[in-house]
Formats: structure tokens, sequence, C-alpha cells
């Protein structure tokens, strides 16, 4: 992914979106911990993490929640924007940390994730989710995983839930 633009995307005053650095892994590997023991997200080793950190945006807050500034920053939303060619892209890794729910955290990343899409010339994301109530609400459409062969061969086949899948596919045409 290529740099945002260079204006601030804020979700909250709190909370302040920008592009994920390596240093940011290990915050990430927590904050997407519940998600993956719920099975909400796939499980991401720290090399594959550290290998696609690019794809990534993260919002960052005051670490108590306040916003007040001057405190340590802590990593409380992510999400991230897969290739798979020059017009298609897969919003993948969406994670809110649980006590920033409902504030605008998920919209924004996915604001962020989109309007990179759009500055990249891609005609079309989408995603895979056990939450697609979200995605619609966002103007994403349903769609059929079968839409999407790329993303089964490079990602549905190697999955542990591939006989099992619950997750909807959605999607959004720029």
């Amino acid at each position: 992914m290529s740099v945002l633009p260079l204006r601030a995307l804020r979700a909250e005053p709190a909370a302040l979106m920008r592009l994920a650095r390596l240093a940011d892994v290990p915050e990430l590997e927590t904050l997407m911990a519940p998600f993956v023991a719920t099975g909400d997200l796939l499980p991401r080793s720290r090399y594959d993490l550290c290998r696609h950190i690019k794809e990534y945006v993260v919002a960052e807050a005051d670490a108590q929640g306040g916003g007040s500034g001057g405190g340590r920053r802590a990593i409380v939303a992510c999400g991230s924007l897969k290739l798979y060619s020059e017009t298609l892209a897969e919003i993948a890794g969406l994670a809110v940390r649980d006590d920033w729910q409902g504030r605008g955290l998920g919209r924004a990343v996915i604001d962020a994730l989109v309007a990179e899409a759009g500055r990249l010339g891609l005609r079309e994301v989408f995603a895979l989710t056990r939450k697609p109530a979200f995605f619609l609400r966002l103007g994403f459409g349903p769609a059929e995983k079968a839409q999407f062969p790329q993303k089964v061969w490079a990602d549905c086949a190697r999955c542990p839930r591939q006989a099992c899948c619950d997750e909807i596919a959605v999607t959004l045409k720029l």
C-alpha cells in the first residue's frame, strides 16, 4: 500500500489513522488475538504480518482511551488491503479493540482502505466476513465467494476452516 494522504484521517478526536510500521507487529498480534480466538479472523503469523505490513493501516489512540494527549499511544484498530490484481483487492484483518468499538473506528479503517483502493485505480474491493451487516451498512453488497477465484486459490485452499467456512462474501464497486 502506498502512503495515505498527509492529512490525518480521524474517527474521533482521540484516534488517529496512519500506515502501519514494523514496530507495530507485536501490538497488531495482541489486537487481533481475541478475534482469532473467536474465529472472526484467521491467524496471521508474525512473519506474515512483517511481510505484509505495508498493506495495513492502524488507528492509534491514547492508551487510556482519554485523548488528552501526552501519554503512550496504543493501536486500537487495524485493517489491510490485499491486492489480487490491477482491478481487485480484499479488505482483511479488520479488528477494533473491544473497548473502542462503537466509535466509528471500523468505518474509518474501511474508508481509509477504500480510499487507497480508489487511488490505486482498483475497480472493486471485497471482504469475507462473519459480520456482513457491518459491511452492508457501509455500502457493500452481497456476493458469492466464487466471484473471487484469486482469493480461493491464494487463501481458502489452505485455510483450516475450509470445510466448515461460515464467512459471507461482500463487495464494493469503486
